[in-house]
Parts: C-alpha cells; sequence; structure tokens
C-alpha cells in the first residue's frame, strides 16, 4: 500500500473510534481524561521490570554509552527511563505539564539529566534537540497525521527510532460494552424467498458458473439445499434532541 494511502487509511480507522456526539452529550463526566497515577505505575513498573523488553532492547542496540534519548508522548517515562542506565540525557515531550513533573522526579530519582517539553509532538518538534534515539510507546492511537509524526520523530533521531504499540486498538476490548449499554438491538428471523429460475440464474452467475454447469448446479442444491430462514438484526439509538 503507498505510503499516503496508508496513512489515510490510519487516519480514517482512527475517526471511527470516536464517540458518537450524542452520547458525549449524555456522559456525566468526559471520558477523556488523563490519570497520572497510572501513567505512573506504568512508569515504576517498566522500571522495575526484571530483564527489557523487546522496544528496551531495540533502543539500547543503537544508544551509545551516555547517549541522547527523545520521548514522545512520554507520559511519566514508561518508555525511556528503563533506559538510564546507559542514556546521558533523556529529552521527554507531552502535552501534560503534570506527566512531564511525573516524568522529572522519578529520573531526578534516578539521577539521569532530564529536560521536558510541554506540548504536543510533532507542533513542538522545532523547540526540541535532536536525540541520538527516539522512542514513542503507546501513543499512535492518538495520532491521525501518522506520516508527519513519524517523519519528525526521524528527523529527530540521528540513529533509531523505536515504536511500541499493540497489535490492535487498546481499547478494542471494550467493544461488546459499548454496544451492549449504548447501542439496542433486537435479532429475528425472516423467511428466505424460494429458488426460482430467475434466482438460479443469478446464484450461478454469482458462483462463476455457465449454462453448461447449470445441471451441476442443480444437482448440488439438491444435496445441500439454500437455507430457509435469513437471521436479521435491528439495531437503534435515540439521537440527542429528537
Amino acid at each position: 500500500m503507498p505510503e499516503a494511502t496508508a496513512a489515510s487509511a490510519w487516519g480514517e480507522q482512527l475517526a471511527r473510534w470516536a464517540i458518537p456526539d450524542e452520547v458525549l452529550a449524555r456522559a456525566p463526566e468526559s471520558p477523556y481524561f488523563v490519570d497520572v497515577g497510572e501513567f505512573a505505575s506504568r512508569a515504576d513498573g517498566a522500571v522495575a521490570r526484571k530483564g527489557r523488553s523487546v522496544s528496551d532492547s531495540m533502543a539500547l542496540q543503537a544508544l551509545s554509552l551516555g547517549g541522547s534519548v527523545l520521548d514522545v508522548g512520554s507520559g511519566a517515562g514508561a518508555a525511556s527511563l528503563p533506559l538510564a542506565g546507559r542514556a546521558g540525557l533523556l529529552l521527554a515531550v507531552d502535552e501534560r505539564a503534570e506527566l512531564l513533573a511525573a516524568f522529572a522526579a522519578r529520573a531526578e530519582a534516578i539521577e539521569v539529566p532530564f529536560r521536558g517539553f510541554e506540548g504536543r509532538w510533532p507542533d513542538v518538534a522545532g523547540d526540541v534537540p535532536v536525540a541520538e534515539v527516539a522512542v514513542s510507546h503507546h501513543v499512535a492511537y492518538n495520532v491521525a497525521d501518522l506520516s508527519s509524526f513519524a517523519l519528525a520523530l526521524g528527523s529527530h533521531a540521528r540513529r533509531r527510532v523505536v515504536l511500541e504499540l499493540t497489535a490492535a486498538h487498546p481499547l478494542a476490548w471494550t467493544s461488546p460494552y459499548w454496544r451492549a449499554l449504548h447501542v439496542r438491538e433486537v435479532r429475528w428471523r425472516q423467511p428466505r424467498a424460494p429458488l426460482d429460475a430467475a434466482a438460479f440464474e443469478r446464484l450461478a452467475r454469482r458462483l462463476c458458473l455457465g449454462p453448461d454447469r447449470h445441471a451441476e448446479l442443480a444437482a448440488l442444491l439438491r444435496k445441500a439445499p439454500p437455507p430457509r430462514w435469513r437471521d436479521l438484526s435491528t439495531i437503534w439509538w435515540d439521537v440527542q434532541g429528537a
């Protein structure tokens, strides 16, 4: 898939994860929030982890002793703090000042030099120095323009860029709960129309068969008749203000 097409597809797929306006209007609190405690726990767990993750190893392979690491969408430092034993400087970019503060406290505790940059990547890229290695863990799901994001990362790393993300959207597991709590559905059955001559002709065409194989298809249908019913689903939701 060409780069532009792949980037557009990424943005379109992310857009499908957007919460509908009518659901947001009924929410008692905004679902878009940051729990500093959660990010801090992830960072502490990453530092305390026994053994290196695959992402850690890929970053360390390209990091010289005392080299600098750029952590984009850093949170409290789960992606780059495990590299502190080799890194000489950690550069962190995050939109939230409170997360940068949490990162700074942890960097100070393990005595690794740290600089924080508040803002959204790549909007603040011009203010951020180039590093030896750039890392960005579990940030891409919030990036509609992935191409610009990745290109800016590449221009800020002298040796390697390491991204970490889950194979599917990290909230994909919540889909059944969204359907159960916000969408109403009734499943029902409808008799399927019998396979008359016209329907037989359509089926043969869809199966890429010419008239010379109609007898073969008819014999197969006698052995394995089409289903008698169609299983249907009616889904509905109410629109705010309707």
